[in-house]
């Protein structure tokens, strides 16, 4: 029945300087209506999963964990450490793929994945 996702969308405590912040970590062009339209690649897939409440593959007291998939995990590390974005977990490979995490300004757990 459904297409695909049509949108992210959660509050923020300071707009500005998350959209900034988003724009500069993830090369996101944020337009003036504070979003941008991300076209899938055709290698792309979403993930739709739920966890349980006590589940500590993230936070419990976040609600939504995002997950953006990458061309190159390696050269994403390159760029976080050269604007200094540190990681928060160590870099794991499993059959999955290679998955590094990162935090917001506003310490919201952003997962990174490379298929």
């Amino acid at each position: 029945m459904i297409k695909g996702f049509g949108g992210v969308f959660w509050r923020t405590k300071n707009l500005d300087a998350t959209k900034k912040w988003y724009s500069e970590v993830f090369k996101i062009k944020i337009e003036n209506w504070n979003g941008a339209i991300i076209k899938p690649h055709s290698e792309n897939e979403t993930i739709f999963s739920f966890f349980a409440e006590d589940d500590s593959y993230f936070p419990a007291e976040q609600q939504v964990m995002l997950n953006f998939q990458v061309y190159n995990i390696d050269e994403t590390i390159k760029h976080l450490e050269e604007i200094g974005v540190p990681l928060v977990k160590e870099r794991e490979s499993s059959e999955y793929g290679k998955f590094i995490w990162i935090e917001d300004p506003e310490g919201r757990l952003i997962e990174l994945w490379e298929k």
